[in-house]
């Protein structure tokens, strides 16, 4: 059975058990590969079948249109691999590839993988210290950016081979050209634990890790997450998520791709909730993936005005709040579906097509996936660490953290991996999201998890975002408080501070009641998750007998909230 059989009968599974996960995890197995090139054994296999299908299209702000067929991605990515040959990039090489929401980025991508390249995707918002890292610790050889970009490496294409996809620049190569051949002939064969991937973590908690990917980790493993999303031959996906974070690879690429879907992409510079809603109704858009900041401002629109086309809606990134759940199942009838996994796995835990969902639940192990909860003794509970068994080594796994051999070991010693996330998982097998393992604290001697008390925070209508951080305090030894920004329309002041704390009362059990309220900007990383580990280290630097912060309210600042 050749490389593409394997994957395809593997794919076509799981379209079989498409509304039934319990047949899915029994019956599913990843398949075997050897030797298998994405681009060369499958892309370009399908394409075949789907020459004048849309394979990519990248709607602009005004609506301008940018699309691409199955058949001319095929032929301008070997024009692109042909190009890189030519001028020097070998099978190994690492480049840095730093595009926005563009078409050639999705050409290069292809290009790199036929060539057998190391792709580092790079987001565009990086800073001069960002990148200078990231092409140290990378050891890059090669970039790929356009000309908008050229300015932040200061030190020129010289100690690494430059190349731009738009016009024409001194000291940098074009890739332009619609000159090379438009058939590509590799140099080899592609071995399936060749690394194809290095991608930089968001870096929520500590200095960014460098996860290292394959040639199967990630577009074979992503079968897990074209499951999760409910992906058909035909759909038409869109997903949101900016360039340079294993997401955009998830949801733009290799999910829909495997699905043999048309994988749509909406370019714009700044977030416009009405302007996406409208792409939603214009593409005919079936499938829809969103992180909860994105679906958190599509609420604040009245979602009954768009007639979408929609089938299936997911977002990942962060937990989903059960008010966003609501609210979109009101206005569309249809139920977001909460989805888990990182930059070193594809999707593992999800609510799946046809499942029920449970309000607040990530959903349960995805096939391909044997999910353990590990308590602090490495114990299997209810309530822990959620950690993949590596006995059955699941193929989307990471093969470890490049040149970073103690952190590797930390979190893939004793046979299990472990993600650093904390679950609860209830009788029926649905895991519910608790917080980080850092970010989970004692108040009273009693375990909180910001996230439940956030979830909570955000229902109340002047709360656009909020993190909750331990608290020094003289009796408790600590107490949550919750860092908010105010929604559109409100003001952060006395008033709107009593407000919060008594909605969070009426739905929080004493021991986990917010004590304490700060208005201020939340710091976030690059790609936008909220760094509670900052907000968390500069709370535990104060006393109990420190001044307020301005903008800070306590519980007893408020006399009704006695009692």
């Amino acid at each position: 059975m050749t490389s593409f059989d394997s994957f395809r009968e593997a794919r076509d599974l799981l379209f079989t058990h498409r509304e039934s996960l319990d047949a899915a995890v029994a019956d599913f197995q990843w398949p075997a590969l050897e030797e298998f090139n994405w681009a060369l054994d499958w892309f370009d296999r399908i394409a075949d079948g789907r020459a004048d299908q849309t394979a990519l299209w990248v709607v602009g702000e005004n609506g301008e249109d940018d699309q691409r067929t199955f058949a001319e991605l095929v032929r301008r990515s070997n024009q692109v691999a042909n190009i890189l040959r030519d001028s020097g990039v070998n099978r190994g090489d690492r480049i840095l590839v730093m595009l926005g929401n563009v078409a050639p980025l999705w050409e290069v991508m292809l290009a790199a993988i036929k060539l057998g390249a190391v792709v580092i995707p790079t987001t565009t918002l990086l800073g001069a210290a960002d990148l200078a890292d990231r092409l140290d610790r990378g050891r890059v050889r090669h970039v790929v950016t356009d000309a908008s970009q050229t300015t932040k490496f200061s030190d020129g294409p010289g100690t690494y081979q430059g190349f731009i996809v738009d016009g024409e620049m001194p000291g940098w190569t074009s890739l332009a050209t619609t000159d090379a051949p438009t058939t590509f002939e590799p140099d080899g064969p592609t071995r399936a634990s060749d690394p194809l991937f290095l991608y930089f973590t968001s870096g929520t908690t500590s200095k960014p890790k460098l996860v290292e990917h394959t040639h199967v980790s990630y577009p074979v493993g992503h079968l897990s997450t074209m499951y999760w999303i409910g992906l058909r031959p035909g759909d038409v996906h869109l997903n949101v998520s900016s360039p340079g974070w294993a997401k955009h690879a998830w949801s733009n690429f290799f999910a829909p791709w495997n699905a043999e879907a048309t994988a749509v992409v909406f370019n714009y510079p700044r977030f416009d909730a009405e302007a996406l809603l409208d792409v939603l109704v214009r593409c005919e858009v079936t499938t829809f993936c969103a992180p909860p900041t994105v679906w958190r401002m599509l609420i604040q629109q009245d979602l009954s005005r768009w007639d979408v086309s929609l089938r299936e809606v997911v977002g990942a990134g962060e937990p989903l709040n059960p008010e966003v759940i609501q609210q979109v199942r009101q206005a569309w009838g249809l139920t977001i579906r909460d989805g888990y996994g990182q930059t070193e796995t594809t999707a593992l835990v999800g609510n799946t097509p046809g499942a029920p969902v449970t309000l607040g639940s990530m959903g349960r192990p995805l096939p391909g996936y044997d999910v353990v909860l590990l308590d602090a003794a490495g114990q299997p509970a209810d309530e822990g660490e959620i950690s993949l068994d590596l006995t059955s080594r699941p193929l989307g796994l990471m093969t470890g953290y490049l040149d970073d051999e103690s952190r590797a070991a930390g979190a893939m010693g004793g046979g299990v991996y472990r993600t650093g996330d904390v679950a609860a998982r209830d009788a029926d097998g649905y895991l519910t999201y608790v917080g980080r393992a850092d970010d989970v604290f004692k108040a009273s001697d009693y375990r909180i998890s910001p996230f439940e008390l956030e979830s909570v925070l955000i229902e109340h209508e002047a709360v656009a975002e909020a993190a909750v951080v331990p608290s020094p305090d003289s009796m408790r030894l600590a107490v949550p408080k919750a860092f908010v920004v105010v929604a559109p329309g409100h003001q952060a002041d006395a008033t709107t501070a009593a407000s919060i704390l008594a909605f969070c009362r009426e739905r929080l059990s004493p021991f986990k009641r917010i004590r304490r309220l700060e208005f201020a900007e939340l710091p976030k990383t690059i790609s936008g998750k909220i760094r509670r580990v900052e907000l968390r280290a500069a709370e535990l630097e104060r006393s109990p007998g420190d001044q307020r912060h301005p903008g800070e309210f306590w519980e007893e600042d408020f006399p009704e909230l006695k009692g």
